[in-house]
């Protein structure tokens, strides 16, 4: 036979089949034993497609909850380079030019990468939008998503915040409380063949759940009106900057608040980092004559003084070590109640250097300067006050007066609350509560008494004093028809260069209405206005508008 004649050829050629055999089975075996994972989960996404489902980012609402900023509709335009043509790229990228403006080769460098998804715009106006999709582009496709919108355009912005292409909080309530908007993502995953298409069949699915809603404790009314009055000053005395807060001072809620200039919260980067910081807690300044109201309380809380006591103005002039302090005018003996109303440094100082450094600064403590307000802002600051071992010599004329010592426009507001109730400095808090989808409550925020700073009685005598301020002192523009108010002016000199400038005030003015039921408490700051500077002829008449129009406005709201 032929097998007989060639034995060795036989041989070798069913040797050399085994050995195919024998290291097929092994290779096999050691694809089952040591890659059996990892075949699987190719497998598994060759006929497993994972859809991701986003959740929908929950709104803020002011206190009445009318929208402040909410989710719309949009789609984002895509491409798939692997499915692509040259000619078709060079077409898509032309075509996306022409109906969402930019240049082409833009597109068109996006369409080189070899990946079957990516992206060419993300959440488009809706009119290029259609005018895109109508053009039925080959190897472009749309996904519907939903981005943030402001009804009110920048109306507290600086409260508010942004977030950004993919709806994660940057700044303010956006970026304070994301993890309540945010929500979790969903999920669905279909089965696909084995041309890797879509066969809708749902193996599994898991809802997505929308974020939380957030409803802050500003009314939307008060704060346009804060807003507008603000920007009529910032405008007419050619400023800076300029801030505003209204408080509740029975419980620290913040009515309104605000920053000039401010931003568009729907196109923050067109805007410079300047509009976008939030001043009203992250700036400090010298406070001037506002912070008076530390050492007038404080003399009256230690019983060292009354009202009617007399003191010497020294006629506007005064030595204080090796420095001479002069006032606005030259005054000559004023009792404890006009040192105050007509804002005399000299007699402050007096008052301080009877009670002490240490008195001075321990009401300055209880007033919370130097301090957190704790109101919950990311960038807030503590501003400075150094303890009386840190003073100078010539200290005791300086930080009594508001020199030496700098604070912020929240501090301050929640300072001259504190005396408009009576003495209970209530911590300032700007989120009423936090709702799930359906409404029901999440959290909700409550009133927090800090501290008695002063006795009821010393704060009703303080009430009287500020009151004057409006009445008959440095604060007249701030006096209303029917509204009684009280406050305190500050004209504070910047420091530039190391010395207080002779050209560069901070104006300021806070207080309080009406006085004997206090609604509201107000902070107006304006940094650098020009010609005029004064605290009582920039600020005061900004307090002015925003309280009559605001107490009407609420007392409207009480009739309904």
């Amino acid at each position: 036979m032929h097998f007989q004649k060639h034995p060795t050829r036989v041989a070798l050629i069913f040797f050399i089949f085994l050995f195919c055999i024998t290291l097929f089975f092994i290779k096999l075996s050691l694809i089952q034993v040591f890659r059996v994972d990892y075949l699987a989960e190719k497998a598994d996404k060759q006929h497993n497609h994972i859809v991701e489902l986003q959740p929908l980012r929950g709104g803020i609402y002011d206190r009445n909850m009318r929208s402040l900023a909410i989710n719309v509709a949009a789609y984002s335009v895509f491409a798939n380079p692997r499915s692509m043509t040259e000619d078709q790229k060079s077409a898509a990228a032309n075509a996306v030019a022409q109906a969402l403006g930019g240049s082409s080769e833009v597109y068109a460098k996006k369409m080189e990468k070899e990946k079957y998804f990516v992206w060419l715009a993300r959440k488009i106006p809706s009119d290029r939008y259609e005018a895109l999709k109508a053009q039925k582009v080959q190897g472009i496709g749309f996904v519907k998503e939903s981005k943030r919108f402001h009804p009110n355009g920048d109306l507290a912005a600086h409260l508010m915040g942004f977030s950004n292409i993919d709806n994660i909080g940057l700044q303010g309530v956006e970026l304070e409380y994301d993890k309540y908007l945010r929500g979790s993502k969903g999920m669905a995953q279909f089965l696909r063949d084995a041309k890797m298409r879509d066969l809708m069949i749902e193996k599994d699915f898991v809802a997505p759940k929308d974020g939380n809603n957030v409803v802050l404790t500003i009314d939307e009314t008060i704060q346009f009106i804060a807003e507008r009055a603000l920007q009529k000053a910032f405008e007419k005395h050619n400023a800076a900057s300029a801030s505003i807060i209204v408080l509740d001072p029975k419980t620290g809620e913040v009515l309104a608040f605000a920053n000039r200039p401010t931003f568009d919260p729907d196109k923050p980067e067109a805007f410079p980092m300047e509009n976008r910081t939030n001043r009203a807690v992250a700036f400090v300044y010298e406070p001037g004559s506002v912070f008076k109201i530390v050492t007038a309380a404080a003399g009256l809380e230690t019983k060292v003084f009354k009202e009617d006591d007399i003191i010497f103005c020294e006629n506007g002039n005064y030595r204080v070590a090796n420095h001479i302090l002069h006032d606005h005018d030259p005054l000559g003996s004023l009792s404890y109640r006009q040192v105050v109303i007509h804002s005399s440094n000299i007699g402050i100082t007096k008052i301080a250097q009877k009670i002490g450094a240490d008195k001075v600064y321990e009401y300055a403590r209880k007033f919370r300067f130097g301090v957190k307000t704790g109101i919950g802002m990311i960038g807030e600051v503590n501003g400075w006050l150094k303890p009386p071992p840190q003073w100078s010599k010539t200290s005791i004329g300086a930080i009594p007066i508001g020199q030496e010592v700098t604070v912020t426009s929240i501090q301050l507001v929640a300072a001259i609350a504190a005396i408009a109730n009576d003495g209970k400095y209530m911590k300032p808090y700007y989120v009423k509560a936090i709702k799930d989808p359906n409404g029901g409550m999440v959290h909700e925020f409550q009133p927090k008494e800090e501290v008695q700073v002063i006795h009821a009685d010393i704060a009703r005598r303080m009430k009287s004093i500020l009151q004057g301020v409006v009445d008959e002192g440095t604060a007249t523009s701030a006096k209303m028809k029917d509204i009684t108010a009280a406050g305190k002016t500050g004209t504070a000199q910047k420091v530039i260069n190391g010395t207080y400038s002779h050209s560069k005030f901070v104006a300021s003015f806070i207080g309080f209405a009406p006085v004997d039921d206090p609604k509201l408490a107000i902070v107006v700051t304006v940094d650098t206005p020009h010609p005029n500077y004064y605290g009582g002829i920039v600020a005061a008449p900004v307090f002015k508008e925003v309280v009559q129009d605001s107490l009407r406005y609420l007392a409207t709201k009480g009739r309904r």
